[in-house]
Order: structure tokens, then C-alpha cells, then sequence
């Protein structure tokens, strides 16, 4: 097959000869028919096809894949091998940062430190660093940026020095985009030509991330998904992905969408719609006629969200528009040609009258049915239409006052005096402190980036301006944003209303939000009040925006401007007015609505391909402070114990070549009692680090100011603030610390309420395992491996939940952390565990992929309970990563 001269094949684009493996022949060789699989499986097949070996990858592997069922029983192992790895630099750094501990580690085991390289290309593209301190002036992006020279300074030297030091891997600097769009305008070929052996070699592009929201490449026809730095690394290595065969949801489009709705309108309806469905660990692939409709920067800003909507990844075939594409963001001609060549050839691309593939399920949509919305307070899936935002507000209102008993009238009606940019004013639950266009979700797409700045022209031309208590920020994913806003005279509205460029990266989605005007501030913490953001961003997790910001509400950019007019929440703009105009007459949201056509005509003549040429010809070579920057040199880095920023991590401290073996877990205690929904910003926050938290404490050991702690995820690079930080979120609830609010427990028997990270600390010190108890949908969110590394490096041995998000279980034993899930629909309540108990699990010397345990609670009186629970290690090879203590051990000692 894949070795034989039936399964390679020629193909000649423009004068040149590639090779490739054929996935005709998986049907020439009567295994299974190529048109009923889904397109994104035909990726997959491809893959097994080219690194068919015998061991890794057998021809039972192929058969399976190719015999692929839409009925949902697809048990199988595959080995996946993505084409390239991209990270963030927020998860970036602590990946180097394994790297090079590795390279010590493959010192002391007596191997060759230089064997720890990429054998895969690598982009790291450093986009999360900048923070909203500057706002709504014309210099804001220039003080922005110094600043994040000033606090990263020691990041951004350490990225040099692995740049220079590890083959295959390519930095792009700070303030050139978001790594998502920059993956989809420049990164990303699309079609893979390598040269092996003299000749040329063409395959699918596919791609894994460490950032869950990789998933945006799904929109260009790129199978790719978001994972740890820790699995990132190891594909890095060269260990293949181990994956089940997954389950593929169709989901259909027809129609258009109608005028007044956005792309972030479908986003958020989509996601609903697919997050009531239940796709957690599937695919996800759209087709229809209504996909002809949408254009490669809607369809990425729906494949952006599918780890809101819980999909492993969002797939959009190539067609048509993706070649339109390709040749708008500025790739050449041949590799267009080879795009459209190699689809073709392989039977992937969807041409309209190609029959529909065979799916596990498929869900349907009318575009036509989409009508504005939001979604909030807390959830991306959380969908609200536009008129249902005021009831829904009030209706959310008195949980998230919080408090044991509910608001009284008074409470609900508390409104705060301040005086602000000379101004006085009111601040009430409701009011919107924050209104940002931010984050790769939306950034991406010209049509609704042109939708607000018409607005805001609008808007300004009938006299409305923002309130002063908004933290206005427009923060483009690529600096073309601000060529094609330019162009389009749209740009200066927007600045006008404070919606000027603040930097060029994820700020506000990732909480980089910056601190509230002091006045602001003061008047929320005075009156307890339940404040808002209106973001066009993917995430709006509590806690994760704005310490300050209680409620958090997913938007598209034109209702983000809309709202900063407005100043409140708590207003339904189908009825009520925005303001009033010099004469004093109300202008609704309607009024200022820009019409369909005269935001394509905007685009059409205002994003070109000569400015994406332009901003990506140098896009690796950075500004004068990037090429100022003196980067260490070696093999090896030369750690400093005087780092706040980059430690030596203890993973592989006193390593040996076999690995140990793993003990049974007895006498454990319950670090954390959790409920549902529990994000990875509960368990490892990126934002600001409060001065409560015991990484402060630690900071301020070190002589690091306040004013100078930056954030924990600028700060991932460093395991002493990062097991601090462990659970440190404001906004975390341990019903072992029942009345409390953030990193809190009990530490028993003795009873002290203490910090998470104290807890764990004398637990450790006595020889006490530890658990943490959660329930469903543990780990939703970002794909951050310091969620798994924390958890690791507190104690915890295992943890048992209802339910997993799939990035997160994969990433605990990627660290060696034992996940499980209550078996036979159970849970901590329903078994009636206080978490009190001490905890026994036995028979872990002998585990197999998905065997049931059972664990015996032994409770503080002398009673005992016993319950059920599945191991979550789902593949053979997971349980290899889970006997070595984790992924890196596993793969140093393979290499060693």
C-alpha cells in the first residue's frame, strides 16, 4: 500500500513533479469507499497511509480507518503525526522550557543533549505578553508594547536563545498578530511539499497547537487541534499523537445569513446548538449549500470556537473560497496550484455537486434563522438573544452578587457616585467597565471588524460618544486589520470613540484586560457591585477577564461599540435607546446598523492582497526592540536561580533509566472539592496575580515589587509561582472551605483553613497522597498544560470526576496524574462525600485502558463507603506515558 507502487502516485503542478500517497488506492485495494467518509477522516487516512511502517502503523490500522462507521463504533488506536507544531508564547515558554531541562536530563542519563531537537517544523509566535495598560490614546500600541519589552525582557531573551538553539524552530515576534490568524494568513500551506531523498513529497497540512483555539485552521480545510506543551513536545520529538478513531457530527447549512446577523451571531448559535448536541472528543464537519455562502474568515471565526462547543476540531473542507483565499492573504501561485491539485487529486475537495459523506449524526441550520445574540454571563454556550439581555441580567443578577442570603431591593438598586475624565457619573450592577475587540475569534474577519467601524461613523455623525467609565481597546489579530481600517477611512471612528489600536495580540480574551480606571475600581469594590465586559472574544469564564468584572459577555464587534455607547447591560437595544443626538432625539441601535452591502463594498475595496504580501515579507525579523535583544548561546541553557521569569523546572530531577513503579494510592486526602464546570482558569489562571495569593508572597520574597509581577501567564516559565498559583483563581469555590472564595481549603484532620499551596505543602511534607473530587466538565477551557503540571507538582495523585473536556484528561496523564470518572452516573453528592474521608485505591500496578476501580472512602467516624470509577487512560500508549511518571520521561528515556 503505502510502501507499494500501487500507493504512491505522481502529480505535476507548474512544471514540477511531487509525489504522494494515494488514497485511491485504499479502494483500488477494495478496503473501503473514499466518497462515504467524512473529508476530515480522508486527512487522517492519509496520514496512516504516508508513515505506514509495520510497528507505529500497521495495515490493520489502515483497514480500520478506511472501514470507518457512522454508527459510532470506532474503538481503535491511531497513531496521528501532525505535519507541524505552532505555540503561543505564553504556553511556548514553559514548552522550551522542558526542552531544555530535558537536554540536562539527557546529559545525566549519558546521552546527547543535542538529540532533544524538533524533528518537526515549530512556529512560536509571541502574541499573549501584551496587556491593556494604555487606552483610547493615539500612543497607546507604542506604550503597550514598551511596557511588554520592559516586564518580558527575560522571556523574551530565553526565546532567543532556544530559537538559536533548537533546530526547526521559528520565532515570530511580538506585535505582529494573534498566532491563530497568523496561521491562517501566512503560516499554514495548506498542502505540505517537502523534499525526502531528491524528490519532492506532497501531503495534507495538519497541525497541533498550544493553544486550544488552533482549531481556527479548521477553517482553511486544516485538520488541526489544540494541546499541552507537554504532547506539543512530544510530537515535536517525533512521537505520534495516540488518538481513537473519533466519532465525526455533520452539520449542515443551508440559506444565508439574514441582514442584522454576523458571523459571531452564527458562532455563538452554532455552539449552543453543538454543546446541546454533545461532541466532546469528536469531529465536527460542516457542508451544505449554506457553507458556499460563508467566506474563510467566517467559517475560521466557527472552527476557532470548537473547544467551546467541545469538539476535538471544526472542519471546512477546501473549495472554491479557500483558493480565494490563499491568494487574497498573499501565497503564491504555485501553491494555489498545488492546493487545488493535490484536493483534487486526493478526492477531499468539495465541489458542489460532490455527494455528501456518511456521518455519526448531523445537525442542521438555517443561516437564515440566526438572529443577533450574546453570550454570557460566564459561558461561551450561554446564548442570549439581543431583546433577552436585560431580563436575562436581572435574572443572573443575585447569584452573582453571590453572598448566603439573596439581595434585598436595596441591594439590587445600589448605584456608586464617581468622578472620572473630569466627569461625574454613576456606576450601578450592570454597568460595562470593559468593551474590547479582542481575541483571534473575531479578529480575523474583515466583515465584522468593517461592521463596527461603520457603526461607530454612525454613531458619531448623530453626536453619540462611549461612556467614560468604558475601557474602550481594539486589539487586530494581524496588522492588516489596521491597513484594510485605514483604507477605509474607518479607523479614525473608531479611535474617536476609544476604540483606538491599544497592540497587536490576545489582551483582553486571555485576561489581559490591564487594571480598571482607579475610580472605576473604587466604585465597584464600594458598592459590591456586579460589573460587566461586552467582548468579541472566545472565552468569558468568571474570573478570567477582570478580577473586577463579574459579568462577562460574548459579542460581536459592532454590539461591543454599541454597548460602550450605551455604558449598561442591563438594556434591551431592539427598544430601548443607545442616547440621544444633538437634538436631543433618542438614536436605537437600529439607526446606526450598517447594511449588508455597504460593508462588503468596504471590504471589497479596502482588504487587499498587496498588504498581506507586505506585512508578512519580514514577518520573522521583529522591531528595534526584538533585534535588540542579546540572547544567550549553548546547547544547554544556563539556568539562574536569580530568574523570576525562567526556573529549572524538578520534573526529571533524580530520573533513572527504568522508570519506578507506581504504587497504589492510600490514606489520600481531598485537596479540592469541586463542582461543575471547573475551567482550566480555576485550576491555573493567566492573569493578574492578586496580592492575597501565595505567588505574591513568593514574588515578594524575591524583591519583586508589586507594580512588576506582571501575570501568571507571563510568569509560566517559573514552577515556584506557577504551583503557587495552582488553583489560585479569585473565583474558585472549595466546598471544603465552604463560605470562601478562591485557592482555600481545609487542611485535616486538623481543620485550618488554609491556601491550597500551604495545605499541599504540609500534606506532602507528612507522605500524604492527594486527590482532588470535581464534577462534569472538569478542565473546560484553554489547553494549559500548567493545569496538569500544577496539579502534578501540589501532590495530587489523582482526580476523580463526573466528566472531563478532552485537552485537560490528556494533559493529566501527560504528567502522570490519574484521571477518573465516577462510575454508573454517580457523584461526590449523590455518594454523599464531605470530602473528609480518607481515600484508598488499589490494584494500579496491573491498570488496563478504560477498567473500572473501585475506591473505598474511609469517612472521619469510622464508616466507609465504596464507589466505581472508569480510568480515563484511554489507549495503550497513554498508559506507557502514565507507568513513566508522564510524557517527558517516557520520551527522554526512549531516546536515551
Amino acid at each position: 500500500m503505502a510502501s507499494g507502487a500501487s500507493g504512491v502516485g505522481a502529480l505535476v503542478v507548474g512544471g514540477k513533479r511531487y509525489r504522494f500517497h494515494r488514497l485511491a488506492s485504499i479502494e483500488e485495494a477494495g478496503l473501503g469507499k473514499l466518497a462515504r467518509l467524512p473529508r476530515s477522516i480522508r486527512v487522517l487516512l492519509e496520514i496512516l497511509l504516508r508513515h505506514e511502517d509495520g510497528t507505529i502503523v500497521t495495515r490493520d490500522d489502515i483497514a480500520a480507518l478506511a472501514s470507518w462507521s457512522a454508527s459510532g463504533k470506532n474503538e481503535r488506536e491511531i497513531a496521528f503525526r501532525p505535519a507541524r507544531v505552532v505555540l503561543q508564547d505564553l504556553t511556548g515558554v514553559p514548552a522550551v522550557v522542558d526542552l531544555a531541562v530535558m537536554r540536562d536530563a539527557m546529559a545525566q542519563l549519558g546521552g546527547d543533549a543535542r538529540r532533544i531537537n524538533p524533528l518537526r517544523p515549530a512556529d512560536l509566535v509571541i502574541d499573549h505578553s501584551v496587556q491593556v495598560d494604555f487606552f483610547g490614546t493615539p500612543d497607546a500600541a507604542a506604550k503597550n508594547s514598551a511596557l511588554e519589552f520592559e516586564r518580558n525582557r527575560e522571556r523574551f531573551e530565553f526565546l532567543r536563545w532556544g530559537q538559536s538553539s533548537f533546530e526547526r524552530l521559528r520565532v515570530v515576534p511580538p506585535s505582529t498578530g494573534i498566532v491563530h490568524q497568523v496561521n491562517i494568513e501566512y503560516l499554514a500551506p495548506v498542502v505540505f511539499a517537502e523534499e525526502v531523498n531528491g524528490e519532492w513529497l506532497a501531503y495534507f497540512d495538519t497541525v497541533v497547537g498550544t493553544d486550544s483555539h488552533t482549531t481556527m485552521v479548521g477553517g482553511l480545510g486544516v485538520v488541526g487541534w489544540g494541546v499541552g506543551g507537554i504532547e506539543a513536545e512530544a510530537s515535536l520529538l517525533g512521537q505520534p499523537q495516540s488518538m481513537l478513531i473519533p466519532d465525526v457530527v455533520g452539520f449542515r447549512m443551508t440559506g444565508s445569513l439574514p441582514a442584522g446577523a454576523t458571523a459571531t451571531d452564527l458562532v455563538l448559535t452554532v455552539t449552543q446548538m453543538l454543546r446541546k448536541h454533545g461532541v466532546v472528543e469528536k469531529f465536527v464537519e460542516f457542508f451544505g449549500p449554506g457553507v458556499r455562502s460563508l467566506s474563510v474568515a467566517d467559517r475560521a471565526t466557527i472552527a476557532n470556537m470548537a473547544p467551546e462547543y467541545g469538539a476535538t476540531i471544526g472542519y471546512f473542507p477546501i473549495d472554491e473560497k479557500t483558493l480565494e483565499y490563499l491568494k487574497l492573504t498573499g501565497r503564491s501561485d504555485e501553491q494555489i496550484a498545488l492546493v487545488e491539485a493535490y484536493a483534487r487529486a486526493q478526492g477531499t475537495f468539495a465541489d458542489a455537486g460532490a455527494p455528501d459523506p456518511e456521518y455519526s449524526s448531523i445537525l442542521e441550520l438555517d443561516l437564515g434563522t440566526v438572529a443577533p445574540c450574546l453570550a454570557g454571563p460566564s459561558r461561551p454556550q450561554d446564548r442570549v438573544l439581543l431583546p433577552d439581555v436585560k431580563s436575562e441580567f436581572a435574572r443572573a443578577l443575585p447569584s452573582l452578587i453571590g453572598g448566603k442570603a439573596a439581595p434585598d431591593a436595596a441591594a439590587l438598586a445600589r448605584r456608586v457616585p464617581i468622578q472620572i475624565s473630569g466627569a461625574k457619573a454613576e456606576l450601578a450592577h450592570g454597568s460595562i467597565v470593559i468593551a474590547a475587540i479582542t481575541s483571534c475569534t473575531n479578529t480575523s474577519n474583515p466583515n465584522v471588524l468593517t461592521a463596527a467601524g461603520l457603526l461607530a461613523r454612525n454613531a458619531l455623525e448623530r453626536g453619540l460618544t462611549t461612556q467614560p467609565w468604558v475601557k474602550t481597546s481594539l486589539a487586530p489579530g494581524s496588522r492588516v486589520v489596521a491597513d484594510y481600517l485605514a483604507q477605509s477611512g474607518l479607523l479614525a471612528p473608531l479611535e474617536k470613540l476609544g476604540f483606538g489600536i491599544v497592540g497587536y495580540g490576545c489582551t483582553t480574551c486571555i485576561g489581559n484586560s490591564g487594571p480598571l480606571p482607579q475610580p472605576v475600581a473604587d466604585g465597584i469594590a464600594e458598592g459590591g457591585l456586579v460589573a460587566a465586559a461586552v467582548l468579541s472574544g472566545n472565552r468569558n469564564f468568571e474570573g478570567r477577564i477582570n478580577a473586577l468584572v463579574r459579568a462577562n459577555y460574548l459579542a460581536s464587534p459592532p454590539l461591543v461599540v454599541a454597548y460602550a455607547l450605551a455604558g449598561r447591560i442591563d438594556l434591551d437595544l431592539t427598544r430601548e435607546p443607545l442616547g440621544t443626538d444633538k437634538a436631543g432625539k433618542p438614536v436605537h441601535l437600529a439607526d446606526i446598523w450598517p447594511k449588508p452591502d455597504e460593508v462588503q463594498r468596504a471590504v471589497a475595496s479596502s482588504v487587499k492582497r498587496e498588504m498581506f504580501q507586505r506585512r508578512y515579507a519580514d514577518v520573522f525579523q521583529g522591531d528595534s526592540h526584538w533585534r535588540g535583544i542579546q540572547a544567550p548561546a549553548g546547547d544547554r541553557y544556563a539556568w539562574s536561580n536569580a530568574s523570576t521569569y525562567i526556573r529549572k523546572p524538578p520534573y526529571f530531577d533524580g530520573i533513572q533509566r527504568e522508570p519506578a513503579a507506581r504504587g497504589d494510592i492510600r490514606g489520600a486526602r481531598v485537596l479540592a472539592l469541586l463542582g461543575d464546570s471547573v475551567t482550566t482558569d480555576h485550576i491555573s489562571p493567566a492573569g493578574s496575580i492578586s496580592p492575597k495569593a501565595p505567588a505574591a508572597k513568593w514574588l515578594l520574597d524575591q524583591g519583586v515589587a508589586q507594580e512588576d509581577w506582571n501575570s501568571y501567564g507571563a510568569r509560566r516559565g517559573n514552577h515556584e509561582v506557577m504551583v503557587r498559583g495552582t488553583f489560585a483563581n479569585t473565583r474558585l469555590r472549595n466546598q471544603l472551605a465552604p463560605g470562601t472564595e478562591g485557592g482555600v481549603t481545609t487542611y485535616l484532620p486538623d481543620g485550618d483553613v488554609t491556601s491550597i499551596f500551604e495545605a499541599s505543602e504540609r500534606y506532602q511534607r507528612a507522605g500524604v497522597p492527594l486527590v482532588v473530587i470535581a464534577g462534569a466538565e472538569y478542565g473546560s477551557g484553554s489547553s494549559r498544560d500548567w493545569a496538569a503540571k500544577g496539579t502534578m507538582l501540589l501532590g495530587v495523585r489523582a482526580v476523580i470526576v463526573k466528566s472531563f473536556e478532552r485537552i485537560h484528561r490528556s494533559n493529566l496523564v501527560g504528567m502522570g496524574v490519574l484521571p477518573l470518572e465516577f462510575a454508573d452516573g454517580a457523584s461526590a453528592q449523590s455518594l454523599g462525600l464531605s470530602g473528609r474521608e480518607l481515600f484508598d485505591l488499589e490494584g494500579l500496578d496491573a491498570l488496563r485502558p478504560r477498567q473500572t476501580l473501585v475506591v473505598r472512602a474511609r469517612g472521619e467516624k469510622g464508616g466507609e463507603k465504596t464507589f466505581r470509577v472508569s480510568v480515563r487512560i484511554d489507549t495503550p500508549r497513554e498508559l506507557d506515558y502514565y507507568r513513566h511518571g508522564g510524557i517527558l520521561p517516557y520520551v527522554l528515556r526512549q531516546l536515551a
